[in-house]
């Protein structure tokens, strides 16, 4: 089952926002990945977000766009500094994640190499989407797809 890792959107600075929830830009970088997301069906039952304003957002517009069945959850250990190694994402769920860095990189490497100090595999971009898979037959996580609002 697939698994989708999100860096939330771009977020105001601290100085205009002490909560640094998402920027216009970083909301429509968000808004045209999750549209991506509706027109190819991608199946998700569940996102999970770290708590913080921006991820928040960035998790409630997807689910927007995705459908009312998708449930949006606050869940500890998604923060830029937690320690990725104790996330153990069920295969069976179609589950979407939206954090932050350097964890969604550590994450990458430690469920692809078996190592978070691995160097980064992918580099995110906020608001994008990157898509790994559970191969059945060998039980590996790969990386299956990567979206990205910005391709330059």
């Amino acid at each position: 089952m697939p698994l989708f890792l999100v860096q939330h959107g771009k977020n105001n600075p601290e100085h205009l926002d002490p909560e640094k929830g998402l920027s216009a830009e970083g909301s429509r970088e968000v808004e045209r990945s999750a549209g991506v997301l509706r027109t190819h069906g991608i199946p998700v039952s569940e996102i999970w977000h770290s708590g913080k304003k921006r991820a928040r957002q960035t998790a409630d517009i997807i689910a927007g766009y995705l459908g009312e069945d998708v449930k949006v959850k606050e869940k500890e250990g998604l923060g830029p500094l937690d320690d990725v190694t104790s996330l153990n994402p069920d295969p069976d769920k179609n589950l979407l994640l939206v954090g932050h860095l350097p964890f969604m990189e550590r994450l990458v490497s430690s469920l692809v190499t078996g190592s978070p100090d691995h160097p980064p595999l992918v580099k995110f971009q906020n608001g994008g989407v990157v898509a790994l898979d559970l191969d059945g037959k060998t039980c590996s996580w790969y990386i299956k797809w990567t979206l990205f609002p910005d391709i330059h």
